[in-house]
């Protein structure tokens, strides 16, 4: 059932197994990074569990499947971040409709994406539904930050900790399904093992390179020159972090020839931090810029 989703057999083996025999968990808590198909293996865990053929080989999807690509199943309920965060509103409509008996499959799903958003008056308003499901009710949570949720939560989900795409599998679906090529050691590197994180850089691959050659010429230019090539960095307030997370890629790969690089990651990781505490923007390129030349030009 997880066929087309690439990345964490295990957990996908013990999923479909669970389901298989018919002894999965009232509740999930699906933890890792963004975009490695948390949500796509929750997706099919619904459709599966809410399928009314229960045949392997179906030729047609049934009434349940239908609906639920339809977006339209009564049985299934997707929530997400009311603005940026999850409400108690939420969770208490849910807990209303969890009660409700089925009314085409003979279960209901849940899937609460970001549940890490929660607000802990929504936590500890879900945690009432958590210590007694109806038995017809999957729940599954799903987030990146597993220290925001309340030690009562975890204590009442199977807890499953998806990993990163490895960068083979992921170079290889990349090329295959979104035509993404010369992807370099350094791009995967930014990827971290996230489809999703590759697929908003696709189109970004200039931008990027336009940032390797700034540090690649740190160390022959002078500083009016750099300043005019790191345009594109001050142009990119709203991408910035993710910018500033590829130059110290970059930098460690030259750390390894050069111990002065070392130094200069340092100097991206102040501007990181100066940049969330809402320093100007400016003048923390500026500073980025001409200390990172200055320590290169003790070389």
């Amino acid at each position: 059932m997880f066929e087309k989703i690439i990345g964490n057999e295990e957990i996908k083996q013990a999923l479909a197994k669970s389901i298989e025999k018919q002894t999965t968990s009232h509740s999930y808590l699906f933890i890792g990074i963004q975009g490695i198909g948390k949500k796509k293996i929750a997706q099919e865990m619904a459709k599966k569990l809410l399928c009314i053929e229960k045949e392997q080989e179906k030729q047609k999807p049934c009434k349940s499947c239908m609906e639920l690509e339809s977006g339209n199943h009564p049985d299934f309920m997707y929530i997400e971040p009311d603005g940026n965060k999850i409400k108690i509103e939420q969770i208490r409509f849910m807990q209303k409709k969890v009660q409700e008996k089925p009314i085409i499959s003979d279960k209901k799903v849940y899937i609460i994406n970001d549940a890490d958003t929660m607000t802990i008056e929504a936590q500890n308003c879900l945690l009432k539904t958590l210590e007694e499901p109806p038995k017809f009710a999957t729940i599954i949570l799903i987030g990146s930050n597993e220290s925001a949720f309340l030690a009562t939560i975890k204590s009442r989900c199977m807890i499953l900790h998806f990993q990163p795409i490895e960068n083979e599998k992921l170079k290889q679906y990349l090329e295959n399904n979104y035509a993404i090529t010369n992807i370099t050691p350094n791009y995967l590197s930014i990827f971290q093992g996230s489809i999703q994180k590759a697929i908003l850089l696709k189109n970004k691959q200039e931008e990027y390179k336009k940032i390797e050659t700034i540090i690649q010429d740190l160390e022959q230019k002078d500083l009016i020159e750099i300043i005019q090539m790191a345009e594109i960095l001050y142009k990119a307030k709203e991408e910035i972090i993710e910018m500033l997370e590829y130059i110290n890629i970059i930098l460690f790969s030259k750390a390894k020839e050069n111990y002065l690089y070392t130094n200069c990651i340092f100097i991206v990781e102040n501007t990181k931090k100066r940049l969330k505490q809402n320093a100007n923007y400016d003048m923390c390129i500026d500073n980025l810029l001409f200390n990172i030349w200055e320590v290169l030009k003790e070389k």
